[in-house]
């Protein structure tokens, strides 16, 4: 059996918020090493993330949906996503982060994480989904266009205060997702 065949997807609990934290750190560190200024990188903080996720994790929402990839017991993904406030772009729902393990990227688990949190806030009443990239990150940018997400637009923005460009990406119609 591939790793991929034993990865086992579920609703993600507070007890993975390391796990979730460790999984989206080391993300950025190497999707974001030649995007995002080292030091910056270098100083995100594993528990200031995992206090984070679990404030979340701990906080159950209708409105909030969080899934985790598992394998042997540890955690080799998450996605989360939200209904907004306000609708953005006619899109009622937001894929609010998405993260692999590169060793398990492009094997059809980011796909079916996504599938998850589209159906979760689709019973949450929601039409259509955004998600939004740093402009550089290609990788990611390849995985919502196979995934057949529009590209909606592109802009300025500052996380932190650095300054750089994202794209929105999104779906319209939520009822194309399949269930796994």
């Amino acid at each position: 059996m591939s790793a991929v065949d034993a990865t086992y997807l579920r609703v993600a609990t507070p007890d993975d918020a390391e796990g979730i934290a460790m999984v989206r750190i080391d993300s950025w560190r190497q999707t974001y090493r030649d995007i995002i200024p080292d030091t910056y990188l270098d100083n995100m903080e594993v528990e200031e993330s995992m206090n984070l996720w679990h404030r979340v994790l701990s906080t159950p929402s209708a409105k909030t949906s969080v899934f985790v990839a598992e394998l042997d017991g540890e955690v080799v993904g998450f996605a989360a996503g939200k209904m907004l406030d306000e609708p953005k772009f006619g899109l009622d729902a937001e894929l609010a982060a998405i993260y692999l393990i590169p060793d398990l990227q492009r094997a059809g688990i980011g796909g079916r994480l996504v599938n998850m949190v589209a159906r979760a806030q689709q019973e949450q009443g929601a039409n259509g989904l955004i998600t939004w990239v740093i402009s550089r990150n290609k990788i990611a940018r390849q995985f919502f266009e196979k995934h057949q997400a529009e590209l909606l637009v592109e802009q300025a923005f500052s996380w932190d205060g650095i300054d750089m460009l994202e794209v929105g990406y999104g779906w319209r119609n939520l009822s194309l997702f399949r269930p796994h």
